[in-house]
């Protein structure tokens, strides 16, 4: 074998994925076990799926689907996660994020090489922040983070700094009630220190200390 090609890569350069792949130059086009092979790239966290082609008589080509950027979380430092909850890796700059920043997790939270799955909480965050942009809510531009480390379920944050309590059931039609509260204290010009959305057919709001 002489000839090595990696295709499909993004983030990852084809020296990294040939490395992680181990075939060594020379290998025999049919010494090795592709199998062995894909198990090596697919352990790379920012890699979701490999192939190995061979192709007669020298070549093999390393294909790779890297993982996709999700979401960022704050996990002691921002990461980025994929929509499984596998984490890409530290961001060190600030970055502009269009949708809101999960909070309230550990490093242990998040899923890896190494890890396993993502934790409970990590998932809720997860599930939840979908949901929103699954229906395309106005809300993505309302809220700044969705915090999951409380027991009794999500707390999101808007821009203005409200609490809102979400619980940990009937999502969709408490986050209906909350963009229709959030549109009436705009037009009153209301201010709330926080939303609870916890009790069935009401709304709890707490003003603002004066």
């Amino acid at each position: 074998m002489t000839s090595v090609e990696v295709a499909g890569q993004s983030r990852l350069t084809p020296e990294q994925i040939v490395a992680a792949a181990g075939i060594a130059p020379g290998t025999n086009l049919f010494a090795f076990d592709a199998r062995d092979v894909v198990g090596r790239l697919e352990a790379l966290p920012l890699v979701r799926r490999a192939e190995v082609i061979r192709s007669f008589p020298n070549r093999v080509t390393l294909i790779v689907e890297e993982r996709r950027p999700f979401t960022v979380v704050h996990a002691g430092r921002l990461h980025w996660i994929d929509e499984a909850g596998v984490d890409l890796g530290v961001e060190p700059r600030a970055v502009p994020v269009g949708a809101p920043v999960l909070s309230g997790l550990g490093p242990d939270d998040l899923g890896g090489e190494g890890q396993g799955s993502p934790s409970e909480r990590a998932a809720l965050g997860i599930s939840l922040l979908r949901l929103l942009l699954r229906a395309r809510s106005p809300l993505l531009g309302q809220i700044s983070e969705i915090d999951v480390s409380r027991a009794e379920g999500p707390v999101l944050y808007t821009m203005d700094g409200v609490e809102v309590r979400l619980g940990k059931e009937e999502w969709e039609a408490r986050l209906g009630r909350l963009q229709g509260v959030l549109a009436q204290l705009g037009a009153t010009g209301e201010a709330v220190a926080s939303i609870d959305l916890r009790f069935r057919d009401q709304v709890v709001l707490k003003p603002q200390a004066k």
